[in-house]
């Protein structure tokens, strides 16, 4: 061990990425310090979870339902073949701690719903919202809102996706973009595995940044990207003062991310 608390193993492990300015040794350590609940750990939030183990980070709050289905296979990158029919949860465990085994990984083997958002998202210091239906979504922003909380929220269809930091106080909540469940929405749609990669890389970056201190994370700002044409555009965002979960809410305002 060092003054900054990481082992000469974890020296080792991350040199390259503690050579990036404004990162170093108190970067890692803060890494290593912090914990992040993903939820659905599929095509996107499995990537989300991988970059976040391979880069260091201390704990990570993992839940996904269901067992794996040969369908998964294109974009799910935790998942494998010999898993099918086999509890998601289980090869997202096995895969992580493969990955990195010094990272301490609480397996929850349902979806995030508002039973369970409140607990889940209690355990952790920041969450990556990856899930597809729009109930899970809204339960863990509605916690985060109460628990002051910063929520990552990543979303694709087809070759689209976009990305966006929801700070309590600082920037709209994800009902102040969505105050209803687009009635359009539809569970199953076209997905490629790149395009879900690509988001997801990103928002483990924008994840990584917050925890260290590092860069201009997305807040108020909605990035949107296109992979037919390769286009990327930078929304401005606000928050809705008559936002029935944080319109009212100015406590968190001078919170700092």
């Amino acid at each position: 061990m060092n003054d900054s608390g990481l082992t000469e193993q974890e020296r080792a492990i991350y040199q390259w990425q503690m050579w990036v300015p404004d990162f170093g040794e108190s970067g890692q350590a803060k890494l290593k310090g912090s914990s992040v609940l993903v939820s659905r750990v599929g095509g996107v939030g499995g990537l989300v979870a991988y970059q976040l183990a391979a880069a260091g980070i201390g704990k990570l709050v993992v839940a996904h339902a269901g067992n794996v289905k040969p369908s998964d296979l294109n974009r799910q990158l935790l998942m494998t073949h010999a898993q099918i029919g086999k509890p998601r949860i289980e090869s997202i465990e096995r895969r992580l701690k493969e990955l990195n085994p010094r990272l301490e990984v609480i397996a929850v083997g349902e979806n995030v719903s508002p039973a369970n958002a409140e607990d889940l998202v209690s355990q952790v210091d920041l969450v990556v919202d990856c899930a597809p239906l729009f109930p899970e979504r809204f339960a863990m922003n509605d916690a985060c809102v109460r628990q002051a909380k910063a929520m990552f929220e990543c979303a694709m269809y087809e070759l689209e996706a976009q990305i966006t930091t929801l700070v309590p106080g600082k920037t709209p909540c994800l009902r102040c973009l969505y105050p209803e469940e687009p009635p359009t929405w539809t569970r199953e749609f076209p997905v490629f595995g790149a395009v879900s990669g690509t988001v997801a890389c990103m928002a483990a970056m924008e994840t990584i940044k917050v925890i260290a201190g590092l860069g201009e994370p997305l807040l108020g700002k909605l990035l949107k990207f296109d992979l037919r044409d390769m286009s990327f555009h930078t929304l401005k965002i606000s928050r809705r003062m008559d936002c029935g979960v944080c319109g009212a809410d100015r406590r968190n305002d001078d919170r700092q991310y």
